[in-house]
């Protein structure tokens, strides 16, 4: 060092400090600036977010989009689409440029009747959290100044629907053959897009939306129904349906299926998720940064927004009767394996209330079904019915007694009426006073008409 000239060390100071400030710099690229209120989630929205428990016994947990996406290949009309590049959340939406709004279809790469590993997705640790995977997308709906509604949509990879044990009686008898009787599930099918909704009046929660197959339920935000810890509503999801319900147990739905709930695994969704910022007017997403959390941050470089402009389905279509792995339920038509569904831009975003605005229609046979249902358990059970039909006979014979005995008075009445047209006038004064007086008088009244004419002729031939 004492050899060193000044202009050395001048030197090796200038390199060291332009090294210093080029780390910094490089810092500081990455990390960006710090998000303004509107680049971030609302801190409210994630002390107020949904807490689920996965059902116990329920192998098929959340999903990681991107894992999903590379696992599956796209198709319209059942053909594969060639000459694509490697897809991801950040180009999803190209496939939209093929088909026609939801007819393409993520395929699975594999057989699913051989349940590939990625179908099960991945289990949350003990405090909630999922390390691994991203299966949560959070999207903030603006509906005013004050008004703010947040949907937390959760995913899974693969949706087992119901098999015979979750028909209701009397129905379960008449679902027959040998595959329903080996507990074969109906329903299933390839990705699987679940929601709660919870609205905001200046940050505070009002109420909640339960998403529950093809219908929901929706509950105040006090509600005794709805359970909390530190605030946050508990959710619980059901076995391979993964269908929100507000309370554990048995859940109907569809009027004659059964979902099992429990307190199986705790998951807190939002510490792996993806959070937007809708637009209603262009009905387009932002993404944001996560609430000042234990949240990871994100990558500068990272959109991920064509994940929300898909318009396709999450998964196969429904196999075709031809497939010799597809089954049909006698009578009610139910099919083994049905269409994947879409995405969250096509979950009613803009509501006025806390259900979807639009309701779906239902069909004669679910709505025949629900009438059956509802009767059956005080009309149409055992004895039960045997009363209903009696009365039901005696009903059915009063009205019919009552048709025939109005039939036979109006028939009468006209003929009243049509004798009274056909009668003169002049008959029936004549009629009412020969009713009047007797037959003496009648008879004098006679011979003094016959004296009278009698006289008049006689003045005539005189003159």
């Amino acid at each position: 060092m004492a050899g060193t000239s000044p202009t050395h060390v001048r030197a090796s100071m200038s390199g060291l400090l332009v090294c210093f400030f080029g780390i910094l710099l490089g810092y500081s690229a990455r990390a960006g600036p710090e998000p303004g209120p509107d680049a971030r989630c609302p801190e409210y929205v994630a002390r107020h977010a949904p807490l689920l428990w996965l059902h116990s016994d329920d192998p098929f947990k959340p999903s990681d989009l991107l894992t999903h996406v590379r696992h599956t290949t796209p198709a319209v009309d059942r053909k594969p689409i060639s000459d694509l590049p490697s897809l991801d959340l950040d180009n999803l939406e190209i496939l939209n440029d093929y088909g026609n709004k939801d007819h393409v279809a993520l395929v699975s790469n594999d057989d699913p009747t051989t349940y590939p590993k990625w179908l099960y997705g991945e289990a949350p640790d003990g405090t909630g959290r999922i390390h691994n995977s991203t299966p949560c997308v959070v999207v903030l709906v603006e509906r005013n100044e004050r008004e703010l509604d947040a949907f937390y949509f959760y995913f899974y990879s693969f949706n087992e629907g119901p098999n015979i044990t979750q028909v209701l009686e009397p129905l379960d008898r008449l679902v027959k053959g040998p595959k329903a009787a080996s507990g074969m599930h109906f329903g299933d099918h390839i990705g699987d897009w679940e929601h709660n909704m919870v609205r905001f009046r200046d940050g505070k929660p009002t109420g909640i939306y339960f998403s529950q197959h093809v219908d929901g339920a929706a509950y105040d935000w006090d509600d005794s129904k709805i359970s909390k810890i530190d605030e946050r509503p508990i959710v619980y999801s059901a076995r391979g349906s993964h269908a929100n319900y507000a309370s554990p147990g048995l859940q109907v739905h569809n009027a004659a299926l059964v979902d099992y709930c429990d307190e199986g695994q705790k998951w807190d969704p939002v510490l792996s998720a993806y959070f937007y910022r809708f637009h209603a007017d262009s009905f387009t997403v932002t993404r944001i940064e996560p609430p000042e959390q234990s949240f990871p941050k994100l990558a500068s470089d990272a959109n991920l927004t064509s994940l929300f402009y898909y318009t396709g389905r999450w998964g196969d279509l429904q196999w075709l009767d031809s497939d010799p792995r597809q089954e049909t339920v006698p009578r009610f038509g139910l099919k083994r394996f049905e269409s994947g569904p879409t995405g969250p831009r096509h979950k009613h975003l803009v509501r006025k209330g806390l259900k979807p605005d639009h309701r779906r229609k239902m069909g004669w046979t679910e709505w025949a079904v629900g009438i059956y249902m509802a009767w059956y358990p005080c009309c149409l059970k055992s004895w039960r019915k045997w009363v209903l039909f009696g009365g039901f006979v005696v009903m059915l014979s009063a009205i019919v007694v009552g048709i025939v005995i109005g039939v036979r008075r109006y028939r009468r009445r006209k003929y009243q009426r049509l004798q009274a047209e056909d009668i003169p006038l002049d008959d029936w004064v004549l009629e009412e006073d020969s009713l009047l007086s007797s037959s003496d008088e009648d008879d004098e009244i006679g011979k003094a008409g016959k004296a009278g004419k009698a006289g008049k002729a006689g003045k005539n031939k005189l003159k």
